[in-house]
């Protein structure tokens, strides 16, 4: 296999548990110190009420832009490795709360489908606390099959997304 070239990926980062602020936080340090990877763009840090089951604490969530050489599937090993490293346990409960969860949302101008992973991620479109801390980091950002970032975040409602500050990065 030959040479991967630079890409811009997209990572959504998510917490509710065990003090989510500092979960984030280390998290976008740990995306920095990825093999073949720095970390570009950081977004605010925003809460958010939870997707899944309402008996669950809110959210902490955040975007980062990551500069790569890694293939897709190999940053989505890097992504869940941090994930297990910050007690992520799959249990197959869908959208319940978590320690960290990691999203790869969109790498270059990829549009993939495998069994292990869909680029640009599926639910960016609807999810508002992606959309928006991504529209405040990177708001020209063109998304495969979507469009801009900008006009993605205006038509998805803010529905209890609140900014609360920065990360607090190393």
């Amino acid at each position: 296999m030959g040479e991967i070239d630079t890409a811009t990926a997209w990572i959504g980062l998510g917490s509710n548990l065990d003090d989510p602020v500092a979960q984030v936080s280390r998290a976008l340090d740990e995306l920095d110190a990825i093999e073949a990877t720095y970390l570009l763009h950081a977004s605010s840090l925003y809460a958010s009420p939870p997707m899944g089951p309402p008996d669950q604490p809110e959210y902490v969530n955040a975007v980062a832009g990551l500069l790569t050489t890694l293939a897709p599937e190999a940053l989505l090993d890097a992504l869940q490795a941090i994930e297990q490293a910050h007690g992520r346990v799959r249990t197959g409960e869908r959208w319940g709360p978590r320690t960290l969860d990691l999203d790869l949302l969109l790498y270059a101008d990829l549009q993939l489908e495998t069994a292990r992973l869909s680029v640009p991620h599926p639910g960016l479109r609807q999810r508002a606390f992606v959309l928006h801390p991504l529209a405040e980091v990177a708001p020209e950002l063109v998304v495969p099959g979507l469009g801009r970032v900008l006009e993605l975040a205006r038509a998805c409602p803010a529905d209890g997304l609140r900014c609360i500050g920065r990360a607090g990065l190393s």
